[in-house]
Parts: structure tokens; C-alpha cells; sequence
């Protein structure tokens, strides 16, 4: 049997908040823009102590498709894609 929470979730807004103050608020306004752009992944915990920042993981990862690709033109299974080599990012 569950014990009950003994913190409940309350909806309501605390008393000090003045609502006349509050109106014009768009949820989502900046959503697109904030993510724009931004592709985050989670790694396990181990390959975190690998791979400390962006500039190792992005390292890595260039080497492996460059090894890959290196391998599917060697044994000339290589298709033409509009994206068949990684570009750089700045």
C-alpha cells in the first residue's frame, strides 16, 4: 500500500500575485527560436567520462562516419546523396 503524499500539488496562485498584472503572457513565445538549431542528445553516464565536452564527442563522431564512408567507397557500395560527406559547422 502507497503511502499518501504529504505534499499535495496546488494549483492555485499564491495571493501576493496580481492578475491585472499578469495578462499579455503567450505561452511558448520564444519556443522556436530557443531551440533553433539546438540538437540535444543523452549519453550513458560512462561515455560521459569519455567524451567531456561537445568539441570530443563531435570529434568522435566525425571520425566514425569518415571511417564509414571510407569503407562503403571501398567496397564501391557508395550512393550518390546530397549529404554523403559532413560539413564542418563554424
Amino acid at each position: 500500500m502507497k503511502k499518501a503524499s504529504a505534499k499535495r500539488n496546488n494549483d492555485e496562485l499564491r495571493p501576493e500575485y496580481d492578475l491585472s498584472q499578469l495578462k499579455g503572457g503567450v505561452r511558448g513565445k520564444y519556443y522556436r527560436e530557443a531551440t533553433a538549431g539546438t540538437n540535444l542528445v543523452l549519453i550513458e553516464p560512462e561515455l560521459a567520462n569519455v567524451f567531456p565536452d561537445t568539441e570530443s564527442v563531435n570529434r568522435a563522431l566525425r571520425l566514425l562516419a569518415d571511417t564509414a564512408e571510407s569503407a562503403i567507397a571501398k567496397k564501391g557500395l557508395r550512393r550518390k546523396a546530397a549529404n554523403s560527406r559532413l560539413k564542418r559547422s563554424a
